[in-house]
């Protein structure tokens, strides 16, 4: 199955997850899984948040950024995968001066 993201509909997000400016996704969901590809305008972020029955794998496209995890700070550069565990904490942050673009895929548990 071919997930043509550059057909889909960008959809905004304003502060999503608390974070700051607008979160911009491209997305499939089906009961399985949730599959993204987002981007996040230069001073843009995804606020801090906590899987709770699920996990988060973020694989950057292009663009910098950085990831809070865990109380700590994780820069991220293209060619980086970040994962977040079920049960813990992450936020992506764009503190670049470009959009910073990833594919994100999170497991939908039954």
């Amino acid at each position: 199955m071919i997930l043509s993201f550059a057909q889909m509909e960008e959809t905004p997000m304003p502060q999503f997850k608390g974070g700051e400016k607008t979160t911009f996704a491209r997305m499939y969901t089906d009961a399985h899984n949730r599959i993204m590809r987002s981007r996040l305008e230069p001073g843009a972020s995804i606020g801090l948040h906590t899987h709770e029955g699920n996990s988060e794998a973020v694989y950057i496209l292009s663009g910098t950024g950085k990831a809070l995890y865990d109380g700590g700070e994780e820069r991220l550069h293209p060619g980086d995968c970040h994962y977040c565990p079920e049960g813990h904490t992450h936020s992506i942050v764009n503190d670049g001066t470009e959009d910073l673009v990833f594919f994100a895929v999170v497991p939908q548990h039954s």
